[in-house]
């Protein structure tokens, strides 16, 4: 399955650096996310995109993944002639990336 039927996500930037925050729509599903959703997996969703370090942040009573990815904006904003240079599509792209079946309870909602 992919993320986008569990969570919902949002981007951030600051110079080259770019903040997605990865949020579950149940937090019954939090626990399975947080063990799928790793810096590395992360990392590797966005291998040739994002240059530098992934950390991840967790706001587990918010059912929140933070991850702030450094050398991922081309050089940031003002630097980058990317066509989307405050990458605001990677939140987009994050949620594409595929994940064991959370539970058979999320599949009868969607």
């Amino acid at each position: 399955m992919r993320l986008h039927q569990v969570a919902h996500s949002r981007a951030g930037d600051k110079g080259d650096i770019s903040n997605l925050s990865l949020i579950v729509y149940d937090l019954r599903h939090f626990e399975a996310v947080r063990a799928h959703v790793t810096e590395a997996r992360v990392r590797q969703h966005f291998e040739g995109v994002v240059h530098g370090e992934v950390k991840r942040y967790e706001i587990p009573h918010l059912g929140i993944l933070n991850f702030v990815m450094a050398g991922a904006l081309g050089g940031g904003v003002t630097c980058s002639l990317a066509l989307d240079p405050h990458g605001k599509s990677l939140s987009a792209a994050l949620l594409v990336m595929e994940v064991p079946e959370i539970d058979e309870a999320i599949q009868r909602l969607i």
